[in-house]
């Protein structure tokens, strides 16, 4: 039994290149007690014959698909179905693992039985990897720390089987499609669970911050409103989460360049 599962869902991969470097840096870490499950959620190009092809890289990488796109909340249950590791450790298809980061995740969920999950904090990357930006977090979030924006970056969080099954997994439901994560970690603390942070930059998060393109389209804002409505609801917390429901909607309505100014600043 391995000791970690990581996990990851793919659909129609953009940038096969991107794939590559993202799965050589979980091969190239550092702790070697690993899993990879990769899910094909439905793709209609050639994604499924590029993981195949990547499988063959190393032994313990896995390939699981289905033939219809069911969203990114599918493919990680699907993963999780499958997986058998202690911990289920998340990566997204074009970001990449620095070389400790499992090692010291796992040194941590050792240590702190009472985290249910732990990120990190990480460097932001463009399209060609530079770095232009970090993504700072607070250490140990507390449920207000949900109201702004979700305060752990989904890719990055080591997360318990025990704790994430609990709670039911990934919600699979049209307002998740885009913040399946948040939906999961509001869930997870409304039932008194708590995630930490490792202040250490153990990631690459790529974001394409482009003054030309709308960053998320308004119907995904809409989607992340109820999100927030849903889970300050059941954190206890509506009365006072009244105003950040509407903060994805209004966001949404600066113009575009406007809004890469801000996204520049803010990372």
């Amino acid at each position: 039994m391995p000791k970690i599962s990581v996990i990851m869902g793919v659909h129609n991969c953009k940038d096969k290149t991107l794939l590559r470097k993202s799965v050589d840096s979980i091969i190239h870490q550092t702790f070697e007690d690993w899993e990879f499950l990769i899910c094909n959620d439905g793709s209609t190009d050639d994604t499924l014959e590029t993981l195949h092809t990547i499988a063959q890289l190393d032994s313990r990488i896995r390939v699981l698909s289905y033939p219809d796109n069911q969203g990114l909340a599918y493919a990680l249950n699907t993963c999780v179905t499958e997986a058998k590791g202690m911990y289920f450790a998340r990566q997204d298809d074009d970001d990449i693992s620095l070389p400790q980061r499992l090692e010291k995740q796992y040194a941590i969920m050792e240590e702190h039985p009472e985290y249910a999950f732990a990120g990190t904090i990480a460097d932001v990357i463009d399209a060609d990897g530079t770095i232009w930006g970090e993504y700072l977090l607070e250490e140990e979030p507390v449920k207000k720390s949900f109201l702004w924006n979700n305060p752990f970056i989904h890719p990055t969080v080591m997360i318990r089987p025990e704790a994430l099954k609990k709670a039911g997994g990934y919600r699979v439901a049209k307002e998740t499609r885009r913040c399946e994560d948040y939906d999961l970690f509001m869930r997870m603390y409304a039932m008194g669970y708590r995630g930490y942070n490792l202040q250490e930059k153990l990631y690459q998060y790529r974001i394409i911050n482009n003054p030309n393109q709308k960053y998320r389209p308004m119907k995904y804002r809409l989607d992340e409103a109820k999100v927030r409505w849903i889970g300050y609801q059941k954190m206890g917390m509506l009365l006072i989460g009244l105003p950040y429901i509407f903060k994805p909607i209004l966001i949404g309505l600066i113009p575009k360049r406007i809004f890469a100014k801000i996204r520049k600043r803010q990372y």
